[in-house]
């Protein structure tokens, strides 16, 4: 018989660590008497970062007294007591290796049913003063569970735990955590947890990024899609940074050129995919570093070559060199193609839009497209300022001409007078949430967007408002991607990246693309690469810090790295995971 053995709730408070202030609600009290429990969580109860916590499909989590004493054996603690693991419910009995997704008990007056095991998150060893608590838990295959309220309703502890209905497929807490966590599961195992209805959708979103993600024999992609989409890309052609020779340098717009390279022996370069980018290294005159820097792939991929294309920003070092020095002829450093923004495969619509230079990943898909003789329906938008900073204007019309079912739209904020309305563009004005919104796009499409990031947060809105699905929507940001820093509290404002405080390392030159810094690692002032780049104000992911969610998983340019702890499961041929790896020489991170 299975027994709530103690009620806990609490409020969010703010907690110092590591000099910021974390918002959470993982300080959890035990309560006497009852409880009522409401579909979102119990009384006197709340979650301080809704992202990853609360909601319906995570409103109480259950962790087991069986757990408590492994753990108390396990880390030789005598201190803990109910709610230490962040719990709403200390339970006897209901094991994670027994309870199933979509199992219901009914517990006092209020009915509830499994919907995940607990997320791997960095708050749960805040609160147990063990940084490596979420990592633990998935590999001891002790997580616990999330509880959906069915019927709500009073508990109190010491009342009876009673099965009411188990979930479809059988498929346990601790099975399905394995799944995702750790390596080794089987197509058979993601296609049953697709089976069961309680499973919450962001467990379902990454079953079916699971059961999409190639099984990587024959050289194809490794890792686990699941948990991040860097591992959907395929690994990287070669390593490190390699020499290739500039075979055509294309003027394109007033403010846009082109770089056709190719290997310097003459043999084929491996294909990218439509959406990729390719990193390289600049060098100015001078005993100075290289600048590295990440451009797109905007040329036709397949044909054994690449093309780049560099906007001349007024104060933009790499792009300045380039216009200015690069010449046929020359060596150009570079990185195989990487990034997970390309154009997927299916008969589906596909919707393109860009503004300014943001046409050069999409216009690498609009080649495939055509390459291909697609029947897809395809509709082109893109917005420009006027003729003169349209960059591959005729190349876009021919493309388009040359596909059976494509349809163009082109905008310009300030068109002049040499600019012809319905030849040049079609309509005045910029590519914004209106006019998207008159043109009734396909609601089944498959929409990628490349801009400033205004325009492509903007743009997503209102495309998920027109009916498309948020999953169909890709972007494509140039520089530092969103951070993702689960319940650290914001400020007002956002500095710059930036050398580290302090006197300067000694060690291996750590080079920041997307941020464009380079900083010599002190082994003395940070115990990973992620909190370089946190001491730096590179924006950065995460979310459990120790090696198990992935959600800092991204592109090693170049270079190698030395983890601690290893991590639960291997991130993808040509990743890492920032949060447990140190340099173990020089690194590009495409970060």
């Amino acid at each position: 018989m299975a027994t709530l053995t103690a009620v806990n709730v609490g409020m969010p408070v703010d907690v110092p660590w590591h000099g910021k202030t974390v918002h959470t609600g993982v300080y959890k009290q035990t309560v006497a008497g009852p409880r009522l429990v409401r579909r979102l969580n119990i009384d006197g109860d709340g979650q301080g970062d809704l992202s990853g916590h609360g909601g319906e499909q995570r409103a109480v989590l259950a962790y087991q007294l069986d757990s408590y004493r492994f753990w108390a054996n396990e880390l030789g603690r005598n201190d803990l007591a109910p709610g230490q693991f962040g719990e709403n419910f200390t339970v006897d009995g209901l094991p994670d290796d027994e309870v199933c997704i979509g199992d219901r008990y009914r517990v006092g007056g209020a009915l509830f049913e499994v919907t995940q095991p607990r997320v791997t998150c960095y708050r749960v060893g805040l609160r147990m003063g063990e940084p490596r608590m979420a990592a633990l838990l998935v590999a001891h295959h002790r997580p616990g569970f999330y509880l959906r309220v069915i019927e709500e309703g009073e508990v109190e502890a010491g009342e009876e735990i009673i099965k009411v209905s188990t979930g479809p497929e059988a498929m346990t807490v601790e099975e399905i955590d394995r799944v995702l966590y750790l390596p080794g599961h089987t197509r058979d195992q993601v296609e049953r947890a697709l089976r069961i209805p309680a499973l919450s959708p962001g467990w379902q979103g990454s079953m079916k990024a699971l059961l999409d993600q190639p099984d990587g024999e024959g050289g194809g992609s490794s890792g686990s899609a699941g948990l991040n989409t860097a591992a959907t890309a395929p690994p990287p052609g070669w390593p490190g940074f390699r020499p290739l020779t500039v075979t055509r340098v294309q003027q394109e717009s007033r403010s846009v050129f082109s770089l056709s390279l190719a290997a310097a022996d003459g043999s084929a370069l491996p294909d990218a995919l439509p959406g990729q980018f390719l990193t390289v290294k600049v060098q100015p005159e001078g005993d100075v570093p290289p600048l590295i820097r990440s451009y797109s792939l905007s040329g036709e991929p397949g044909t054994g070559t690449y093309r780049i294309s560099v906007k001349v920003e007024p104060h933009g070092a790499a792009s300045n060199e380039l216009h200015a020095h690069i010449r046929v002829g020359d060596r150009l450093e570079a990185a195989a193609p990487r990034g997970t923004f390309c154009l997927a495969d299916g008969d589906n619509p596909v919707v393109l839009m860009s503004v300014g230079v943001g046409v050069t990943p999409v216009l690498a898909m609009l080649h495939t497209l055509a390459r291909h003789h697609s029947n897809r329906q395809v509709r082109w938008l893109h917005g420009a300022r006027d003729g003169t900073e349209h960059p591959f204007a005729q190349e876009c019309r021919d493309l388009i001409d040359a596909l059976p079912n494509a349809q163009s739209t082109v905008y310009y904020s300030r068109p002049t007078d040499a600019d012809r309305l319905g030849v040049d563009y079609t309509e005045a004005g910029r590519l914004s949430s209106e006019p998207v919104r008159r043109l009734g796009l396909p609601t089944d499409a498959d929409a990628y967007l490349c801009g400033p990031a205004a325009f492509m947060d903007s743009l997503t809105a209102t495309l998920v408002e027109c009916g498309l699905d948020a999953s169909r929507v890709h972007t494509e940001a140039f520089g530092a991607g969103a951070a993702i820093t689960p319940g650290i509290k914001s400020t007002t404002t956002t500095a710059a990246p930036h050398q580290p405080a302090g006197p300067p390392g000694t060690g291996p030159e750590i080079s920041f693309a997307r941020s464009g810094l380079n900083v010599p690692w002190n082994d003395d002032a940070q115990d990973s690469l992620l909190e370089l780049a946190e001491a730096c104000d590179v924006p950065v992911q995460w979310s459990c810090r120790t090696g198990v969610c992935h959600t800092c998983e991204l592109a090693l340019i170049s270079g190698s790295v030395d983890y601690s702890p290893d991590p639960v499961e291997p991130p993808a041929d040509g990743n890492i995971l920032i949060c447990c790896s140190k340099p173990a020489g020089d690194v590009v991170l495409d970060l």
